[in-house]
């Protein structure tokens, strides 16, 4: 069975406080309910894949606001 080994690269990213809070909590609410406390990089990493299934492209962004938007409307949501 050939399995694909996903090659990592190494990012530097600068988040808020309240971004960080919420990876840390993500995390520790999959600690609670299943036993397994998801890293940042685990979480980011899935938000990546998810967006990517979600064929997001970058036409007409400009902003970091526009592609949320963009990811938002996708999703079918109303922004928060």
């Amino acid at each position: 069975m050939d399995k694909k080994i996903k090659q990592a690269g190494r990012i530097i990213a600068f988040l808020t406080r309240e971004e960080v809070d919420f990876l840390d909590k993500l995390g520790k609410d999959a600690l609670f309910t299943t036993g397994h406390k998801l890293s940042r990089t685990e979480i980011i990493s899935a938000l990546i894949d998810a967006i990517n299934s979600l064929s997001i492209d970058g036409k007409d962004v400009k902003t970091a606001q526009d592609l949320k938007e963009k990811i938002i409307k996708k999703l079918g949501k109303e922004e928060r």
